[in-house]
């Protein structure tokens, strides 16, 4: 940062000391201003961004320790040096406590004003820079987009916001393909711990002696092979979160081990006797009933709660299919860049397949369905033709022998998944309520 690029406000009730310090930041190419007393200074420091004030202690009116706290709580990154006379360095003192940068005494040294200025360059240099790198990692660390506006999705992204100002243990349930890591990196890019790493541990990826090594790392000659000492990602995540996916699938001995981990955030590498201290936060997933797992003794009580300080529960893409159009149109954005594809969209026959179909593996399973489609499509628009979708799935045929049959076997479908919201079903269906209502009445459809 150089000095034609600081900005300069000076606060002080003497016209000479004001003159000779506008003339003096002047000639090193500053933007400088000037103010007479407290009340002009906080009417010309609004709206503006200064970096550099320089104010009196002692002026008529609000003097210049009490000006420094209004300043600092409109910008606190503003640097405040204090100008004050011999007789009054301890209230410069005490400014210095209160949040001012440093202090310089009259009559003014010139070269002592130099140091104590390039000093405060420095530090507002440091300040604008540790701010811009802030703003890369937020950038960085900003999860995918979660897509939709069904009433579960707004649900769990409000419940998201609340936990991730809490330090809260966190399990995200449901089932396969529904986004839980995405989740779980939403409330780490929303948390205090945002500017330290995320690590995801595939609890399913690995066989038992290699979970405990990739867990909490090993000492040089720990077992054969280990040639070098290897941190963890206890030790990699230290001050950022710990996502254990799958969390369902270990063991009970390393159930017993990350029980007393989280609990004490001590442990020992493989083959070692030293502690290492680790501070990171703990969110899991699983789509299994670990309620059952814990009654049949396959997984401890103690970790289960643990574990479910709080709970997210991610509904299946079938139980929002008012998400469907939403995910389809980001997808097929998303791979007509990628893939610099000019595809435009679905037909209407195409987007109503998409719709009706159950999803077992949820939005993974649709962005694959549109990813194979963008790959083989070759007009403007995908058709049927272009998804792969397993039609008997569930042990039906998305058709029917005859279209009154057809449209009964549809209603029932938007129906349930909709959980008989009749508003939400006739939207789904492009119809009114009541000709929802007489339809219903019609084929006799129940719950």
């Amino acid at each position: 940062m150089q000095a034609q690029d600081i900005s300069v406000l000076i606060v002080d009730d003497e016209l000479s000391v004001r003159d000779s310090l506008y003339r003096w930041f002047k000639s090193y190419g500053c933007r400088v201003e000037t103010a007479q007393d407290a009340y002009e200074a906080m009417n010309k420091y609004k709206g503006q961004n200064w970096d550099i004030v320089l104010l009196d202690i002692k002026m008529p009116g609000m003097d210049g320790v009490e000006l420094q706290k209004r300043l600092k709580e409109m910008n606190e990154n503003t640097i405040r040096i204090m100008i004050t006379a011999y007789a009054s360095v301890d209230t410069a003192v005490q400014a210095l406590k209160e949040g001012a940068y440093d202090y310089i005494s009259k009559p003014i040294n010139p070269a002592q004003l130099d140091h104590i200025i390039r000093n405060a360059i420095e530090k507002r240099r440091l300040i604008s820079e540790a701010a811009s790198l802030r703003q890369k990692i937020e950038d960085l660390s900003l999860p995918e987009e979660i897509i939709g506006e069904s009433q579960g999705i707004r649900k769990i992204l409000e419940m998201v916001a609340e936990v991730a100002k809490t330090d809260a243990t966190v399990m995200i349930r449901g089932e396969s393909g529904t986004g839980k890591e995405l989740i779980a990196r939403a409330i780490h890019a929303n948390s205090k711990r945002r500017y330290f790493p995320i690590i995801t541990i595939n609890c399913g990826a690995y066989p038992e002696g290699l979970l405990e090594s990739e867990i909490f790392g090993h000492e040089k000659g720990a077992f054969t092979g280990a040639q070098f000492t290897r941190r963890g990602k206890l030790e990699l995540a230290d001050k950022g979160t710990l996502f254990f996916d799958e969390i369902g699938n270990i063991s009970m001995k390393m159930q017993m081990d990350l029980l007393r981990v989280i609990e004490t955030k001590h442990f020992s590498r493989l083959g070692g006797e030293k502690l290492v201290t680790t501070d990171f936060r703990v969110v899991s997933a699983t789509n299994q009933d670990l309620e059952q797992d814990v009654k049949r003794g396959k997984f401890r009580e103690d970790l289960y709660y643990r574990l479910n300080v709080f709970t997210l529960v991610i509904p299946p893409l079938r139980e929002r299919a008012t998400d469907i159009p939403i995910l389809v149109d980001y997808f097929l954005d998303k791979f007509a860049k990628t893939m610099n594809k000019p595809v435009e969209g679905f037909s209407p026959e195409a987007l109503d397949l998409l719709i009706r179909y159950p999803w077992p593996g949820n939005v993974r399973e649709l962005r694959n369905i549109i990813e194979r489609a963008m790959v083989v499509v070759k007009g403007k628009r995908i058709e049927v033709s272009d998804l792969s979708l397993p039609f008997d799935h569930e042990g039906y045929s998305l058709s029917a022998s005859s279209l009154e049959e057809a449209e009964r076997l549809h209603i029932q479908r938007i129906l349930n998944r909709t959980e008989w919201n009749i508003s939400q079903a006739a939207s789904l269906l492009g119809i009114e309520r009541v000709t929802l209502y007489s339809k219903i009445k019609k084929y006799g459809l129940q719950k």
